[in-house]
């Protein structure tokens, strides 16, 4: 019989700036892998957490906000969708939210640290979902940076990036090298997708990367949206594309597929997200 207590609610704070963002609840799971702190948390407000080095990564009731920002826009629009890349999203939902499309047939997903998977898969099932399940999804645990440096040309019709801040295990994948080799993997009619980090806590960090990849692509552009445990709480993403910003157009087709099951992500929210560029932004992007 285990007669060990629970442990005691408190307060679990991610730190940045001289600003906390916290949750109250009760720490579950706290280690060191081979990469990174980890830590599982069962919040009051919105269920068991995820930080990795003291950074909020998820929860469960609060990850639409996050991935289907990440994921639609792309899907959505993309020329053909039969094979994906996932660099990162070791929690599973963005996986989840590609498995949506019947169009998709292969994905692979890249992460670095295995026990990011196994402590999601055992105490936040609800993320990844069935995914794990799902036959078209094709794990590796691996460096993307590598993995994308030795992966074929014209290789995957969307490649998306959920990676954690540009630091630890993370930094590799907020450099000129790294998207490069991102838009190399693509094939025609392909999109890129990545988080770009908030325009407030990370503003410096959000328009170099947005400039970078605008560099190496004929077209990209940010979206705007919000995940309020996030610094800020106001959040972006960043899509690109060559030849065309097909990225800001859905087909239509898809759209009935997957936007009714969407809590936040619809084509009109789309539109209003990508045009909720804010001023400073915009400048600075576009001088």
């Amino acid at each position: 019989m285990n007669n060990k207590p629970a442990p005691a609610i408190s307060w679990v704070d991610e730190e940045h700036q001289g600003v906390r963002y916290g949750l109250q609840g009760r720490v579950l799971i706290e280690e060191k892998s081979k990469y990174q702190k980890i830590t599982v948390i069962d919040s009051v407000r919105y269920g068991k957490g995820l930080l990795l080095d003291g950074c909020w990564m998820v929860a469960e009731h609060q990850e639409k906000q996050y991935h289907e920002c990440l994921v639609h826009p792309a899907l959505s629009s993309a020329e053909k969708l039969s094979k994906i890349l996932i660099i990162g999203g070791g929690d599973g939902g963005t996986a989840r939210e590609c498995l949506r499309y019947s169009e998709v047939h292969h994905i692979d997903m890249i992460e670095i640290d295995k026990r990011v998977v196994e402590l999601s898969q055992q105490h936040l099932p609800s993320i990844g979902g069935k995914a794990w399940d799902d036959p078209r999804l094709h794990l590796t645990i691996q460096d993307g940076t590598s993995w994308i440096k030795n992966t074929t040309t014209n290789s995957y019709d969307v490649v998306i990036v959920d990676g954690a801040d540009p630091l630890g295990p993370a930094e590799g994948l907020f450099n000129s090298d790294f998207f490069s080799n991102c838009q190399r993997i693509l094939k025609p009619g392909g999109i890129f997708a990545t988080q770009s980090e908030s325009p407030e806590a990370f503003r410096a960090i959000h328009i170099d990367t947005v400039l970078l990849i605008r560099k190496i692509f004929d077209y990209a552009d940010p979206l705007y949206g919000w995940v309020p445990m996030y610094p800020s709480g106001w959040w972006s993403w960043t899509f690109a594309s060559n030849e065309q910003p097909r990225y800001k157009h859905p087909i239509p087709e898809r759209i009935v597929e997957v936007s009714k099951k969407c809590e936040f992500w619809s084509p009109r929210w789309q539109k209003g997200a990508f045009d909720a560029i804010p001023a400073f932004v915009e400048r600075r992007i576009n001088k």
